[in-house]
């Protein structure tokens, strides 16, 4: 077992559970901890506290094994239970964080299933919040300058507690980038995308973190996750 710091830019739900991954502090790499079995769940993503880990958190994991299933080479197994994640702080200047690990281009090895994590600052962004007032199904898709012109499922928790707000008793809500900047009050948009567990076939593209500079506020209901 071996610790490692992580800067957490990952948060999300899935179907099954949840997912979280960040950068390493000592590599400058990614990494998603997972469960040795079964999923990570809401109790999971924790401190000793209980409080939830968030999106910039600096954190602490205690990893046991590289366990990686190309596209998924970044996971670790991690101990939850025995040696919960310690907080360690938050990054101070988020901004030069995401700079300094955004890659160039466009991540068009997501795309070629090559690896499973990345993040890059797109050059359009289009977001589609909508509800379905008779089934209650809230759903969050994003069209990602350089990964293709469907849409993709959003994930990120903090972006889809935002979208429930916008929305405002709408079925529907789409916003470009120029006007999330305006309506956000922010200047920048980073995209943290990855891949998804085999489903249909296939890895499906995500959107797994929407990060802003400055910050957005939105309040997630983690109970309810």
């Amino acid at each position: 077992m071996m610790s490692e710091r992580l800067v957490v830019l990952a948060v999300t739900k899935m179907l099954s559970g949840m997912c979280t991954a960040g950068i390493s502090l000592k590599t400058d790499k990614w990494i998603r901890p997972v469960k040795e079995f079964g999923t990570i769940l809401a109790g999971d993503m924790t401190y000793k506290d209980r409080s939830p880990i968030r999106p910039f958190d600096i954190v602490d994991f205690s990893l046991i094994k590289h366990r990686p299933k190309p596209p998924h080479i970044e996971d670790w197994t991690c101990d939850f239970v025995h040696s919960r994640p310690i907080h360690e702080g938050v990054v101070s200047d988020r901004l030069r964080l995401l700079e300094r690990h955004s890659e160039p281009e466009s991540p068009s090895h997501i795309l070629k299933a090559e690896r499973s994590l990345a993040l890059f600052e797109p050059s359009n962004l289009e977001v589609i919040f909508s509800l379905d007032s008779y089934s209650g199904k809230y759903d969050v898709r994003a069209r990602v300058a350089g990964m293709g012109d469907r849409p993709i499922a959003v994930t990120d928790i903090k972006w889809r507690a935002l979208g429930k707000t916008l929305l405002d008793g709408s079925d529907k809500l789409t916003l470009t980038s120029e006007e999330i900047r305006n309506r956000l009050r922010v200047e920048r948009i980073f995209v943290a995308v990855g891949l998804s567990r085999l489903h249909e076939g296939r890895h499906w593209p995500l959107v797994v973190g929407v990060h802003t500079c400055p910050d957005y506020d939105a309040q997630v209901d983690y109970k309810s996750l």
